[in-house]
Order: C-alpha cells, then structure tokens, then sequence
C-alpha cells in the first residue's frame, strides 16, 4: 500500500471514530440523565439514575418502530413509565427531553392539571418524584427520522397525584 492510500485509510479511520464519538456524546446514557436531571433539579426532585434493564426495555421496543417510526406507546410495559418522540435532521436525545420538558409551561401545579387543549405529561413524568430510574434509547427509522424512547421506573403519572 503506498503512503497515500496509508494517509488515505488513517484519515478515514479516524473520522470515523472521531464522528462515532461526537454522535454518541450528543446521545450517551450520561447526556439522557444530565437533562432529565435538570428538569428535576428545577422542582426540587432528586436525580435519576441510569437502569440497564430498563435501558434494554427502550432499545427493544425501539428497534420493534424502525420499519414505521410510529409514535405508539410500547405494549406489555412491566410498570414503566414512557416518553416518546421522533424527529428529523439532527434530532438528538436531549432535543427529545427537551421537547417533554417544554409542555411545563402548560402544567398548573395549583390545580394539578394541565392548560385546556394543551398536554403536559411527558413533562409531569420526567419529573415524577417517584420515578428513579431510567432508560431511553434513540434509532434511526427506514424513512430517515430519528424516533427516542424513555422509560420510567416506577411508572408516573398517577390520577389525584402531584409530581413533586
């Protein structure tokens, strides 16, 4: 192999994993739980912690969505909570949480519901105090988007109660 094609396969090489890394940062466990976390931290709510097997559940049920990317809550749930999103371009985990966590504006802790014609529980279980543990997952669908699962352990969102 001459030098070129050498400086060629290294270049390559190293984008590769260089882009592998840059992705990931953006998509990590870590970088999942960081904006829950803060969500939580705006209420006074504990922190989450990262949950492999309910992790697994996430990665699962995603991988079941990539033939349509429909937006249809897992079945068989053993007690988790669940957020869906999906979305094009560079939609990232944390575009998705944020897309949960922006629906507080529409959450009234007074009356312990949410605006008229508007939602709010993906909001409300993001930063339900009894949910610990968590696990998300994000794929690429067939048709290019980008569809994100998180689920919650124990589930949220329970009739008569306030989520923090």
């Amino acid at each position: 192999m001459n030098s070129d094609n050498t400086r060629f396969l290294t270049t390559l090489i190293s984008f590769l994993i260089l882009g592998g890394a840059a992705v990931h940062g953006q998509n990590s466990n870590q970088d999942f739980l960081d904006a829950h976390n803060a969500a939580r931290r705006n209420v006074g709510v504990g922190p989450m912690t990262w949950d492999v097997n309910v992790a697994n559940f996430a990665r699962n049920y995603v991988n079941s969505r990539l033939g349509d990317c429909n937006m249809v809550h897992s079945p068989n749930r053993p007690g988790y909570g669940e957020n869906l999103a999906k979305g094009s371009g560079a939609f990232t985990g944390r575009a998705a949480v944020n897309l949960w966590v922006s629906e507080k504006q529409y959450y009234n802790y007074g009356s312990n519901s949410c605006a008229p014609g508007r939602v709010c529980g993906h909001y409300t279980q993001v930063v339900w105090r009894n949910s610990n543990r968590l696990g998300c997952a994000r794929a690429r669908c067939a048709n290019g988007w980008w569809f994100v699962s998180c689920n919650y352990a124990p589930a949220g969102n329970w009739a008569g109660q306030r989520p923090y």
